[in-house]
């Protein structure tokens, strides 16, 4: 029995090299870092983060990887976005996914950043949501706009693919599968993403 459960183990460990990541417990916790933020003339609320599972936030992680430090992954059934850092290291934040038929895997970079970025529904959510249509030449920024304070768009050889990096004041969402196919952090974990991120990143959405 031992040597079947060594085995076993064995077999666990070689799975995930051939993943090329591998990742061990926190290093630094990030907890103290969601209270109210002031930020381009808005006030973003405090996140409740003691309501969040321990596990989505904001923490520095040992992360092994081949991809190079600025790289994005997310590991959307997991529910983590990692930023590669050097020295075997990552940042990684808890997100919220597209729920089922709304899912997205694949490699893009970020094409832009934007401060406050003003939403535009796609046609396709119009149609599914018509008391969106107001806003079909774009909802105006502000803390109730579905990308909140911050937006990295992810374009792919074939353009924009759609999909954005983004906050959300729905703070509640993050480890859930409930969004249209964008990956969502919470506000602060997005301001901080943005300011550690460059135009060009390449992110890697992993299902």
């Amino acid at each position: 029995m031992r040597f079947k459960a060594i085995a076993v183990a064995a077999a666990l460990g070689f799975a995930t090299a051939l993943a090329g990541c591998t990742t061990g417990g926190p290093l630094k916790v990030f907890t103290s870092d969601y209270g109210t933020v002031k930020d381009a003339g808005y006030q973003l609320p405090r996140i409740p983060i003691n309501e969040v599972p321990r596990q989505y936030h904001r923490q520095i992680v040992s992360y092994e990887t081949k991809e190079k430090p600025g790289t994005i992954i997310v590991d959307t059934n997991a529910k983590f976005l990692y930023l590669v850092m050097d020295d075997g290291k990552a940042m990684r934040y808890g997100i919220g996914v597209g729920r089922d038929g709304f899912e997205w895997a694949g490699t893009a970079r970020i094409a832009m950043k934007r401060e406050w970025p003003t939403w535009t529904p796609p046609s396709a959510m119009i149609g599914r949501q018509p008391e969106l249509a107001k806003w079909r030449q774009g909802m105006p920024p502000g803390l109730s706009n579905p990308l909140g304070a911050r937006a990295l768009y992810l374009f792919n050889r074939g353009g924009d693919t759609g999909y954005r990096l983004h906050g959300t004041p729905e703070w509640r969402s993050i480890g859930k599968a409930m969004s249209s196919g964008c990956i969502r952090l919470m506000n602060q974990d997005i301001i901080d993403l943005y300011n550690r991120t460059e135009v060009g990143a390449k992110v890697i959405v992993k299902r």
